[in-house]
Formats: structure tokens, C-alpha cells, sequence
């Protein structure tokens, strides 16, 4: 029976290997957040845009929309590589479908979060359906919307690497991880894994510096 690697085994013994690690942890980086940022971007905006414009509340919510959270990624994969081919677009609908759920529950909630006195107080202002939406309700939604962009910035991560499991033929750490796992290269693989938690922990604290640029008046924020 093998035992586990230790850390001395997959780590480089001199300074070319370091320099090689870095550009190969550079590569590796930029791949999954190339394929993981069209999806996050089109998917958060999209569903933002339509909820805003819908201005659906947290009474209105269908609960069978929740069946999307259900729906394995490991099968819904292969079929978007098959219908819209191995480029991004591909990758991109993994990562929307993945995405989807968190940030509408968050944006419904957010939306909802405005109490009926200031609604009303804001209707007392003659105000209209525009004033009241982006001086009331979506400032109040604000939080609810950064905590979904939170989590899914690192669920867009994980679907872009699932996604390039199936559908990207020579690159990608998808491609990378199940190609040394046949390999039973192990230590190339943990190298991977340390590098796509690297890459998901820059995504998170970019998306986390962005909120408290945006939401500096929230308590939340000011407190910490």
C-alpha cells in the first residue's frame, strides 16, 4: 500500500524548479479564470438585470425554480460541451447554471429586505418606480448581492474546471488534473488542486475588496 506524499515530494529541490513552478502556476491560474469569467459575468448581470426589471419579491418567488440547484454538474457538463463545442461558450453555461441558484435566492432576499415604511414613505415622496428601486431597494439588496457574488465566485471556478474535464482537448486544469490522474501523477495533481484554491481565493478577495469599495456606508462594513 502507497503511502501519502509528503510535502519535501512535490516540491522543487532547486531555483530553476521554482521558476518553472511559477510560470506553470501562472498558466494554470489564468485558465480556469479565462473560461470562469464570461459565465460569471453573463450570468450574474443577466439574471440582476431581469430580477430588477421584474422587481420579483421574496412572496412571488416560484419554489420549483430551485430543481436548477439540483441539477448534477457532472452530467449537465458534457452535454453543454456537445451543444455549444469546446470553446468558452461551453464553459460558460456550466458556469451560469452553476451559478444561477445562489444568486437569485440572494438578490430576491435583498430586494425584499427594504421594510414597507420606507416604501411607503417613498411612495409619500411621490416617487417612482425607478426612484424607489435604485434609491431604496436596491441599495438595501446590495449586501444579498455581493455575499452571492462572494459564493460564486469560487462556484464559477469549480464549473470552469469541471467543464474543461470534458471539453477542452490540450489545455486547461480540467484537462491538466484528469490528465495526470491517468497518469497516476499525484504529485502534479496536488499541485493543481493547490493552485486552483490560489486562484478561487484571488477571485473571492477581488469580488470581497470590490464590496467594501461599494458598500462603504454599510454598517457591516464601516463596523469592520
Amino acid at each position: 500500500m502507497s503511502s501519502l506524499l509528503s510535502l519535501s515530494s512535490i516540491t522543487p529541490r532547486s531555483w530553476q524548479g521554482y521558476a518553472a513552478l511559477v510560470l506553470l502556476a501562472g498558466a494554470l491560474l489564468l485558465w480556469p479564470l479565462v473560461d470562469a469569467a464570461p459565465g460569471y459575468g453573463v450570468g450574474t448581470a443577466a439574471l440582476i438585470f431581469l430580477l430588477l426589471l421584474l422587481a420579483i419579491g421574496a412572496d412571488n418567488f416560484p419554489p420549483a425554480i430551485g430543481v436548477v440547484s439540483a441539477l448534477p454538474i457532472i452530467g449537465v457538463a458534457p452535454i453543454m460541451v456537445m451543444w455549444f463545442g469546446f470553446d468558452w461558450q461551453s464553459k460558460a453555461a456550466v458556469v451560469i447554471i452553476m451559478t444561477f441558484f445562489p444568486m437569485l435566492v440572494n438578490t430576491v432576499a435583498g430586494l425584499a429586505a427594504s421594510g414597507h415604511m420606507e416604501r411607503d414613505l417613498m411612495r409619500t415622496y411621490a416617487s417612482s418606480y425607478w426612484q424607489t428601486l435604485f434609491k431604496l431597494r436596491l441599495p438595501a439588496a446590495a449586501p444579498f448581492i455581493f455575499n452571492a457574488l462572494k459564493i460564486n465566485s469560487t462556484l464559477a471556478l469549480i464549473g470552469a474546471i469541471v467543464a474543461e474535464f470534458f471539453g477542452t482537448p490540450v489545455v486547461g486544469m480540467g484537462f491538466r488534473i484528469s490528465t495526470e490522474v491517468g497518469r497516476m501523477n499525484i504529485d502534479m495533481v496536488w499541485a493543481e488542486i493547490a493552485v486552483a484554491a490560489l486562484a478561487g481565493s484571488v477571485f473571492y478577495g477581488v469580488v470581497a475588496l470590490f464590496e467594501r469599495a461599494v458598500t462603504f456606508w454599510h454598517p457591516s462594513v464601516r463596523g469592520g
